[in-house]
């Protein structure tokens, strides 16, 4: 496989077609007119899903760096470039955008009923932009997709949602894009140092890497920055747009949320968090303060989930608390800790998106999401309950399962560095079961006494084809997640080195606490600084 992808020359062009086929796609939908809208969206992310998954066999596992890069100048005068690049972590972020978004597509059949057109254009939108995000490897690009995404899922939200769509819509506008603009002004900054540091103006991945930051800089940047991401994962306290969001969102719109928006932010965490501002990263009060978030939103979110009498908004305090195992392994700062967020953030994706497949589907055949409306579908509709049971099981992390692997490898990693608060965190693990089990009994296996229940139908053919690939992959993950945690080792690993790299410079250079910048300005020497080492250091412990 892998001599076939050479032989068509597949590294060379595969990224940029992965983000503007989608953009193609959008004068097909208009082309082909309002009747075949649907089909024309579903075929033509169907292809480029089809596409990212050469990805899984061009990749080379045992390299951690960027891979396929591409570079073309962009605004040459301000040093931004239009360049892409792949690494293991990326690498199933992509995938799972292009599965997920052809996933939602066919799952919308029977739901969009009105502005087909217009709502199919803005789901290969708002793919192509997420794409970007995960791609790009110039940071002044990676905000441009970034910001992009806000625009058709406000639409999406806006247009085709829920009787409080339009509260719903602006409210996860305004929370998302201020963070964004913070990020910005963290972003400027670094240009800023990196045009002095280097003697040309960039926004290069690489170059910004080499930027040397006070540690008061650090701090702030990191501040900036996770601010941005925070909002978009969302952490605790600053969850409160998501439920409103994925109540009146329309299901595909839900499914694109849970599946890829918020892995965005923990992305960020990833990509420029950790690397940028390793010192800040690794201080104590830093890492306290992201982890002891990270387990008040696994434990206040699940608590919460548990009296929802709205399934789908129990279904979308659940995405919160799912996120806060994500933040738990990132902040373990170790390997089990990242790789676990980042099978979290997979499982997440897939699990969570097929509740809300299932819950969309359940909404066409009874037009409510009051749990306690239901009562016995599974004696009418025996698929219907197994996929459900299958799909629930994976997100509360029942052994087997791909929930159970991530979770896992994340509070594993919490433990090794922070025990008491992984302590905590696994109480998040019985209060799923608390708030998941329920609701599966109530829905699917208590008594079958109203009359729209006994008409409940089961799975279609166009249900069991959108559910079947969902439900393997849990099981699949579940049971053999080694090829995944493969690939994503070595880009992991280098992540992991940097900060353990600044954390031996600051201990080379003296113990100096990071609110002491004029100090760490003193100790970081000039030829310090041409190696790329930061000045801004923090205490030993750090």
């Amino acid at each position: 496989m892998n001599a076939l992808l050479d032989s068509v020359g597949y590294t060379d062009w595969v990224l940029h077609a992965l983000i503007w086929l989608p953009v193609l796609g959008i004068g097909l939908i208009f082309w082909a007119g309002e009747e075949r809208a649907k089909k024309v969206a579903f075929w033509w992310s169907a292809a480029v899903f089809v596409l990212s998954l050469g990805l899984w066999w061009a990749f080379d596992p045992a390299s951690g760096t960027m891979q396929m890069e591409t570079t073309s100048p962009w605004i040459p005068q301000w040093g931004i470039n239009y360049s892409l690049g792949i690494d293991g972590i990326s690498l199933f972020m992509v995938m799972l955008t292009t599965f997920s978004t052809s996933i939602a597509i066919l799952g919308s059949f029977n739901y969009i009923k009105a502005k087909e057109r217009a709502f199919y254009a803005l789901m290969l939108l708002l793919e192509a932009a997420v794409i970007g995000v995960f791609v790009t490897t110039d940071v002044f690009l990676f905000y441009v997709f970034f910001e992009l995404t806000l625009v058709p899922m406000y639409f999406i939200v806006g247009i085709w949602g829920g009787e409080r769509r339009i509260y719903a819509a602006i409210k996860f506008f305004l929370y998302t894009a201020f963070g964004s603009l913070l990020m910005l002004v963290g972003i400027l900054f670094l240009f800023w140092k990196a045009k002095n540091f280097m003697g040309m103006p960039t926004f290069a991945y690489e170059d910004l890497l080499l930027v040397p930051l006070s540690g008061t800089e650090q701090l702030w940047l990191f501040s900036a920055f996770a601010l941005a991401f925070s909002v978009k994962v969302p952490v605790f306290p600053l969850h409160t747009w998501l439920p409103d969001a994925h109540v009146e969102a329309p299901t595909p719109g839900s499914v694109i949320l849970a599946a890829v928006l918020l892995k965005m932010g923990t992305y960020g965490f990833l990509r420029f968090l950790l690397p940028f501002f390793p010192l800040a990263s690794q201080h104590p009060t830093v890492v306290t303060t992201m982890l002891v978030l990270a387990v008040i939103g696994i434990l206040y979110t699940a608590w919460v989930a548990a009296v929802q009498p709205d399934a789908k908004k129990l279904v979308a305090y659940t995405s919160v608390a799912h996120m806060g195992f994500v933040v738990l392994g990132v902040f373990a700062l170790n390997m089990n800790g990242l790789q676990g967020g980042l099978v979290v953030m997979i499982s997440h994706g897939i699990s969570t998106g097929a509740l809300f497949l299932l819950l969309g589907m359940l909404y066409e055949r009874r037009h409510t999401r009051q749990i306690a409306d239901f009562g016995g579908i599974a004696r009418v509709a025996p698929w219907f309950a197994t996929a459900f049971m299958i799909t629930a099981l994976a997100s509360i992390g029942l052994p087997g399962t791909s929930g159970f692997v991530g979770e896992f490898l994340a509070l594993m990693g919490a433990f090794e560095s922070h025990p008491m608060i992984a302590f905590f965190a696994t109480l998040g693990v019985i209060f799923a079961a608390y708030y998941m089990l329920p609701m599966l009994q109530t829905v699917f296996f208590n008594k079958l006494e109203t009359d729209e229940n006994r008409e409940v139908e089961d799975l279609n053919g166009r249900e069991i084809a959108i559910l079947s690939p969902l439900c393997a992959l849990m099981i699949i993950i579940g049971c053999n997640p080694t090829p995944i945690l493969e690939r994503m080792e070595p880009s992991v690993r280098i992540v992991l080195e940097r900060i353990e790299e600044a954390e031996a410079s600051a201990s080379v250079l003296n113990v100096i606490d990071i609110a002491s910048p004029a100090q760490a300005e003193e100790v970081a020497q000039p030829e310090v600084r041409n190696q790329g080492s930061l000045s801004g250091l923090v205490d030993g412990e750090g």
